[in-house]
């Protein structure tokens, strides 16, 4: 029989409402169903709210490609999706002959890396590799302690171990370590942009 007092829709109202703290079990059963219906609605929600959307994006795109009046053309939406940066092939290097300039800055550099007087700080001892180093390269210079290096001078000729159009690799022997020096072209001119001990 229909409740037709408010009276009686609330006693309604107060046994649905109280049934979850007549005991642990219920008050248990409760939060477990409301977990449940909280995922469930957390699955389907978006997934219903995605299939309008994906629906409204065909005839948008057709109806973009019409030509406004004026008859310039209205730019197309792109559906597709930008290409990864190993989605194409990495191009190879061209071999190129030794540039004589990056060999020189190579072996100028070297000279000024294994120029270092007792005493002497950082800035001073950078200042000296400063024009012929990249700038970002500057940085990493910087951390480097001029006590530490085991070579005071360039003991030969640098020599390329390789070359390409932008960059050439140069080894110039010191009186410590042979040093592995990258040169790259700057587009201001021949700079270091790397150097390690050559193997």
């Amino acid at each position: 029989m229909p409740i037709r007092t408010n009276r009686g829709r609330a006693a309604v109202y107060r046994r649905l409402w109280g049934w979850p703290l007549r005991s642990p079990r219920h008050l248990a059963g409760t939060l477990v169903f409301l977990a449940v219906l909280v995922t469930v609605l957390g699955i389907v929600l978006p997934k219903a709210v995605d299939r309008p959307a994906l629906a409204q994006t065909g005839p948008r795109a057709s109806s973009s490609s019409a030509k406004p009046p004026g008859g310039l053309a209205a730019p197309v939406p792109s559906s597709s999706t930008l290409p990864t940066r190993l989605s194409s092939p990495l191009a190879t290097p061209t071999s190129a002959p030794p540039n004589p300039e990056a060999v020189n800055v190579a072996k100028q550099w070297a000279t000024a890396w294994a120029n270092h007087p007792a005493g002497i700080s950082n800035a001073d001892w950078l200042n000296g590799m400063r024009a012929l180093t990249t700038e970002e390269y500057l940085p990493v210079m910087s951390t480097v302690d001029p006590a530490n290096i085991p070579a005071t001078r360039v003991t030969g000729e640098p020599a390329v171990s390789s070359s390409y159009t932008s960059s050439v690799q140069v080894v110039v022997p010191t009186d410590g370590p042979k040093l592995s020096i990258t040169v790259v072209d700057t587009g201001a001119g021949w700079r270091v942009a790397d150097y390690d001990q050559a193997s």
